[in-house]
């Protein structure tokens, strides 16, 4: 993969990010100042990450195992691709089928357990809900695996515009909470339409499968299980504590908690796509056996990532108090001590994004699921002892401190794989971190004078412009290589 390549799938997917970025931003304004109380925010949230769970179930990792030997057979055996589709998305339909069947049954008791009877008409759109997620994700990992990262932004474009027009209608014509989730499942079933018809013309250009590998469908269904523990175990970081913080504690702190997780993944994005665009080239060069090449571009994209995200963290430190209270409303104040804890999630998630998907496409996913269940399994315990003894806070705390954990073993066994040069790490992250020290002296400075929105983001773009020059006069950043890939 040239690094032509590698920037058009970065600049299409970030394009898409920054749109699907301002629909979410837009949703959370409309959600928390126009329509919705907290609890009411709260209730949307603990719903969604209990479908998340169900989701699991139903995926069992099988898109992820599709893309990897779509990757491998795009330019091993082309007349297998038609059947790598059709055995993924049979797996799938039995999955999905059955886990809708069972959610339907379970959803009343879902619901008393959790003893909120206004989550009950949010449950009533699980089934729903399932199938159109399942369905989405399926389409974006499939493109991926076509090397077709443009599609998948796309895709994702339109299932954010969705999103912002459809919860927005149902909204305004007073649908509440149901509405505001019925939102999420049309327009997630738009983007499942464009991406469909996009997937259909791609898979048409491929020869039909006369003679089917043997032996390919039941690889597709065993890569699938390790990835389904790896997904388990990023869902017990990502859900698991949603779900646990609404059983402990109450729909208000769920919404407290979710505002502050989700106002710290805002700034993963340029992260998010370079990591889903350079993940199948890793595949690409174990093919090859190109591993120098691979490990090349993995510290190359580290050190974007931790000059990006050293300064992003501490901005976040600094300004969380401010910003939560001017942009989201006093009632949301709790949540600044949270999304401060965030903060080094941030720069973990960050991290992860061009390390994860990678060494699934290197062959590594039963190594990384062992990881990611081992520290998955550790949050569970910490998040069982802190929050009902420090409410969300806790919950923030475990989640970023075994995240972090995961992300540097994930990071033992990307160098295992490709050898990494510790020296060059070790010198753009001094400075990385150097840079970010002159601009948390400058923020540091001028935080008091923050009075409300309009000087929060002058304070903001001050920080972003030293952090833009220091970076080009100590020659981390050269500017002419940036314009000639803008």
């Amino acid at each position: 993969m040239s690094l032509s390549r590698i920037v058009r799938g970065v600049k299409a997917t970030f394009g898409a990010e920054i749109l699907r970025l301002v629909a979410q931003a837009g949703i959370i304004l409309l959600l928390t100042r126009v329509f919705l109380s907290p609890s009411e925010y709260g209730l949307i949230f603990l719903a969604i990450s209990i479908f998340s769970l169900t989701t699991l179930v139903a995926t069992l990792g099988i898109p992820k195992s599709t893309a990897k030997f779509l990757t491998e057979y795009r330019s091993k055996d082309e007349s297998q691709i038609r059947y790598i589709l059709r055995s993924s998305i049979a797996f799938n339909a039995v999955t999905v089928g059955i886990v809708c069947v069972a959610f339907y049954v379970l959803a009343d008791t879902i619901a008393a357990v959790y003893d909120e009877p206004a989550l009950e008409p949010l449950l009533a759109l699980g089934v729903a809900y399932i199938i159109i997620k399942v369905a989405h994700g399926y389409l974006l990992i499939a493109f991926q695996g076509f090397g077709k990262v443009p599609l998948t932004a796309a895709t994702s474009t339109v299932s954010s515009v969705g999103h912002l027009g459809f919860i927005t209608l149902f909204l305004a014509f007073g649908f509440g909470t149901v509405g505001a989730l019925a939102g999420y499942v049309a327009g997630y079933a738009i983007a499942v339409g464009v991406g469909g018809l996009l997937l259909y013309r791609i898979v048409s250009t491929y020869p039909r499968t006369d003679s089917p590998e043997s032996g390919l469908r039941r690889r597709i269904f065993e890569y699938s299980i390790p990835l389904t523990a790896s997904q388990a175990g990023n869902l017990l970081y990502k859900r698991v504590d949603t779900l646990m913080v609404g059983f402990f504690l109450t729909p208000l702190a769920v919404g407290l908690y979710e505002l502050a997780k989700q106002v710290s993944t805002f700034v993963i994005a340029p992260a998010d796509s370079l990591g889903f665009t350079v993940a199948p080239m890793f595949g690409e060069d174990k093919s090859a056996n190109q591993l120098d090449h691979a490990a090349r571009v993995y510290e190359q994209s580290l050190k974007y990532v931790l000059l990006l995200y050293i300064p992003a963290v501490a901005g976040l430190v600094l300004l969380a108090d401010p910003a939560i209270r001017f942009i989201f409303g006093a009632e949301y104040a709790d949540a600044a001590l949270v999304l401060q804890i965030f903060s080094v999630f941030v720069l973990f998630q960050a991290i992860d994004k061009i390390t994860n998907d990678s060494l699934d496409y290197l062959g590594r996913a039963t190594e990384r699921a062992i990881g990611k269940g081992v520290t998955g399994t550790l949050n569970f315990g910490l998040n069982l002892a802190l929050i009902p003894t420090i409410g969300v806070e806790g919950a923030a705390l475990s989640t970023s401190l075994c995240f972090g954990l995961m992300v540097l073993y994930n990071i033992y066994l990307m160098d295992r794989e490709v050898s990494l040069d510790w020296g060059r790490i070790a010198k753009f992250s001094t400075g990385a971190i150097a840079i970010t020290t002159v601009m948390v002296a400058i923020v540091s400075v001028l935080e008091p004078y923050v009075d409300g929105i309009v000087s929060l983001f002058a304070v903001v773009a001050a920080g972003v412009l030293v952090w833009a020059l220091t970076s080009v006069v100590s020659g981390f950043v050269d500017p002419q290589e940036v314009r000639a890939h803008i």
